[in-house]
């Protein structure tokens, strides 16, 4: 597939990345030389210096016979007319555009991006996905990350074991043993560097960074049998009110009415602003980092922080400086991807990367056959992906243990008439099934390929 990615920042990048390793050609445009250089040294990629709206630019990036373009630069029009001119001059099929400004996202103004104003296909916005990850894991205490799958029915979850987990140290089939009646499956161990695939001999150490499927229902019971038994927040309070933290906010006054949300903007005018937007939360002006506002707002007693400023070393202190206050979770929104490593040892919890959460949002779009969702884990070492099974599929029809699954590939749920499955090697995958996996990079081609639309299909 013939792919044209605009903007060569840290988004692109890992885009560049991940279709790079799967043998897609790929050109990236980028206004900046030293960004095109250092990505044309790190991955097999052409790179354009120059503005990826202009047409010549375009041209010459081969978007005449190319399969898709993906427009993440810093500047959302820049993007919106790569997207028009793809389309009116190239023919480009398939477009995709990240978009911040919120502006433009207004529901009354829906028609804005349709095929005959300005045709973009997906439209990402990362504030707007990055506090809907945030939700999500506030609904589920101890989880790094939640991420639904199949209409919500099953959900991906990732925790960190710590010494204090009962299941330490426990061979993971004796887990299918002790609960035999829980819909679970650990799909995928990080320990230290390393991405794992466990198989039923292995055992969880402490430390271990965790992804486990389950049904949706079971995922209560799941994170307390890891330790992790906690109440949902009920006392919140949100640093930073930009459009994430508003977005943010604004979703758990509405979703969840009696929580107590108290929301700290360091602009006065903009605190006022946000103030008369929300309904009962609280609006406190001032700096996440003052002990003596963060006194006021009795971070001591709220169960969750969450700050969420554009400003990585502020978020990653008001974080530290709640906890020791009392705080008893602390969530920080970080986008250097020098920190994450560093700081989840100095006592914050959930470290929030945005990036990833966009990345993975553009590559569902991105993959071939009957895939419906993809969520990229460790900057792309490995994929959850959901798909369909198709009668023509080779998973279909036999017993797993006798499909000869890719290395490097685990089912981790299979949803069937609106019931989740937990498969072993006796089950036996059927047309239509809905199917969750975990697959590491090197094998997601083949994946692909279990799901593609072949011929005899129709």
């Amino acid at each position: 597939m013939k792919v044209i990615i605009c903007g060569a920042g840290q988004v692109g990048h890992n885009i560049a990345r991940s279709l790079v390793r799967e043998e897609n050609d790929i050109t990236v445009i980028d206004q900046s030389e030293d960004l095109i250089r250092k990505l044309s040294e790190s991955l097999e990629i052409k790179g354009l210096i120059g503005y990826a709206s202009h047409p010549d630019v375009l041209e010459q990036a081969g978007a005449a016979d190319a399969d898709m373009l993906i427009a993440v630069t810093a500047s959302d029009e820049v993007n919106m007319v790569a997207c028009q001119v793809a389309h009116a001059l190239f023919n480009v099929p398939t477009k995709i555009a990240r978009v911040r400004h919120q502006g433009y996202l207004q529901p009354m103004w829906a028609d804005l991006f349709s095929r005959e104003n300005l045709p973009i296909d997906v439209i990402i916005s990362p504030e707007l996905e990055v506090a809907r990850a945030i939700g999500r894991r506030l609904k589920v205490p101890g989880a790094t990350d939640v991420i639904p799958f199949a209409g919500d029915r099953v959900y991906l979850v990732s925790l960190k074991a710590e010494a204090s987990c009962p299941v330490v140290n426990t061979p993971l089939s004796q887990l299918t043993e002790l609960f035999p009646d829980l819909t679970l499956r650990i799909v995928s161990i990080i320990r230290g560097d390393r991405m794992i695939v466990p198989t039923p001999r292995d055992q969880i150490i402490a430390g271990d960074q965790i992804y486990f499927v389950a049904d949706r229902d079971h995922v209560p019971r799941a994170m307390a049998i890891f330790g992790f038994e906690e109440r949902e927040a009920r006392r919140i309070i949100v640093v930073g009110g930009g459009n994430i933290g508003l977005f943010l906010v604004s979703q758990l006054e509405k979703l969840q009415p009696r929580l107590n949300i108290k929301l700290i903007e360091a602009d006065r005018h903009r605190a006022e602003r946000i103030a008369d937007q929300l309904t009962h939360s609280l609006v406190l002006s001032g700096s996440g980092l003052d002990p003596d506002l963060l006194g006021d707002a009795n971070t001591g007693g709220a169960e969750t922080i969450v700050t969420v400023t554009n400003d990585d070393e502020s978020n990653i202190l008001s974080a530290l400086l709640a906890k020791r206050m009392g705080c008893k979770r602390a969530m920080a929104l970080v986008n250097n991807p020098t920190y994450p490593p560093l700081i989840s040892s100095l006592g914050v919890d959930v470290v929030i990367n945005p990036r990833a959460v966009t990345v993975s949002r553009i590559l569902q779009h991105v993959r071939r056959g009957r895939i419906h969702a993809v969520y990229s884990l460790q900057d792309g070492g490995g994929e959850i992906i959901e798909a369909d099974a198709l009668e023509t599929s080779p998973l279909v029809g036999r017993p797993l243990r006798e499909t000869g699954l890719p290395q490097g590939v685990i089912i981790g749920a299979v949803v069937r008439e609106g019931k989740v499955i937990a498969p072993d090697g006796d089950t036996v995958i059927k047309a239509r099934d809905r199917i969750v996996l975990f697959a590491l990079a090197d094998s997601i081609r083949k994946v692909e390929k279990l799901f593609s639309v072949r011929l005899e299909f129709f």
